[in-house]
């Protein structure tokens, strides 16, 4: 792959299935980059989950990440670096005649931020999967990793994974927060929004986010243990029912509402003002968002920052 060219979907996004056993693997391979998917990359992620629940191999979908992580969140200098032709792209459409919100617009990010409530855009694509959903969470777990860890079936985590958003340092909203709300509870949450701290594997477990800690030299055959025992439970159709009424509570509580109105406030972000010196997206992304962000870490207690190499630091 020549320097600078971003790799493939079909190379950031693997999948592999055995017949066999119903078990299908959800792979993310960009270990270099956190894992960080590219905006086709997601679409092929939605398009997997799709085809998944239609196809009769497939009874469980286990979803994990190479490397020590995860995943730290999307590709987002991909997406800011798109012009109205990529906006296009990434809401699958295909004609020239069709022209993009102007930026002065309300619509110019609102268009965005309600299609990230279509499942078709893979930030919520588990909720209408009809299988069982398996998340191998280790390292970091940011982000649009964070979503597929809460609206997973079931979460078996190492010991020493992070969760967290950290839109919460430098905008204040993420897509999924009503689900996050529901799983986590409301003091929990409120923490995490407000201090934009991430919470560790343990937390997560005392809050009912997680199904399982164990170490992480574990996670792999305890991830195993669990795909096969739900792939030898009960039969396709079963789970899928099971599937269908576990949608009906969630719609009951409200998630898909709930993703439409954290959309609806992350496209009012822009009127947000700072109040002095705050940490801004504008700014973060003028500096670069990565490197801003990081080096926002420091202002916080060692537990409270984002990174892990932060995190061992002592305070100032």
């Amino acid at each position: 792959m020549p320097s600078g060219e971003r790799p493939s979907p079909e190379e950031i996004v693997l999948y592999d299935k055995d017949p066999d056993t119903k078990i299908a693997t959800i792979t993310f391979n960009r270990p270099e980059y956190l894992n960080a998917p590219t905006s086709a990359a997601r679409l092929r992620y939605a398009d997997l989950l799709r085809a998944a629940t239609v196809d009769d191999d497939v009874k469980v979908v286990v979803i994990r990440g190479v490397g020590e992580n995860l995943g730290s969140g999307a590709d987002l200098p991909d997406f800011m670096a798109g012009d109205d032709d990529a906006r296009l792209a990434e809401l699958r459409v295909d004609d020239q005649d069709v022209t993009y919100p102007p930026k002065e617009s309300f619509r110019h990010g609102a268009t965005m931020g309600q299609w990230y409530a279509n499942v078709a855009a893979g930030n919520r694509a588990l909720q209408e999967l009809k299988k069982i959903s398996i998340v191998e969470a280790k390292g970091y777990c940011y982000g649009w990793h964070f979503y597929q860890c809460a609206d997973a079936d079931l979460v078996i985590s190492s010991d020493d994974a992070l969760f967290g958003h950290p839109s919460f340092r430098y905008f204040g909203w993420g897509p999924r927060m009503w689900t996050w709300v529901m799983t986590m509870g409301l003091r929990p949450f409120q923490e995490m929004v407000f201090t934009g701290r991430p919470f560790t594997a343990d937390e997560m477990f005392q809050c009912n986010f997680l199904n399982k800690v164990v170490a992480r030299d574990r996670l792999e055959d305890e991830v195993a243990k669990y795909a096969h025992a739900c792939a030898r439970n009960r039969p396709t159709d079963s789970v899928f029912q099971q599937k269908m009424f576990f949608e009906v509570v969630k719609q009951f509580q409200g998630e898909y509402m709930g993703s439409l109105l954290s959309a609806m406030f992350e496209s009012m972000g822009g009127a947000a003002r700072p109040d002095g010196n705050d940490f801004m997206l504008g700014d973060a992304i003028d500096a670069g968002l990565a490197d801003a962000v990081n080096d926002n870490d420091d202002k916080f207690p060692p537990e409270f920052r984002l990174s892990k190499k932060n995190r061992e630091k002592k305070d100032r």
